[in-house]
């Protein structure tokens, strides 16, 4: 826990798809643009430059606002793991970590847990749950549709 009690946010979900399968996902700006979209969220615009260091920006885009948020990768491990900063405009500037690891339950079903830490505030930490669960549920549609 930081010193405001904010904990980290943890989302585990078993996913019928290989590790690899998943890890690409989440490196396809075009396929993101389609699950990287939490509550009323219509699509996302998404850049990135897939390199330790290299930005991950991702424009989140409502029925009436847009919501920034901006990261620098910091461990890219196919099919294994990926993290990155994570600094959203709409809640605070300090940057956060996330973190998404991929294991293998099957041959044909993975589990992902994504970690999201170091948020400063306690109701930052509700929003990003809420916002990383419908993320991971959005994620897990957009590959059943692919296979």
């Amino acid at each position: 826990m930081t010193a405001s009690g904010a904990g980290p946010v943890v989302i585990r979900r078993r996913i019928r798809a290989t590790r690899e399968e998943l890890f690409d996902a989440w490196t396809d700006p075009e396929g993101m643009r389609e699950w990287m979209c939490p509550g009323n969220i219509v699509s996302a615009d998404v850049q990135m430059d897939l390199r330790v260091g290299g930005a991950l920006l991702i424009i989140m885009r409502g029925p009436t606002e847009a919501f920034e948020h901006r990261g620098e990768f910091t461990i890219i491990d196919r099919p294994s793991k990926l993290a990155f900063t994570w600094i959203a405009k709409s809640a605070d500037l300090r940057p956060t970590l996330v973190t998404v690891e991929f294991f293998e339950v099957t041959a044909h079903e993975s589990e992902l847990v994504l970690t999201h830490q170091e948020i400063p505030r306690r109701e930052v930490t509700d929003q990003y749950r809420g916002g990383w669960s419908q993320i991971v549920s959005r994620l897990e549609q957009f590959i059943q549709r692919r296979t």
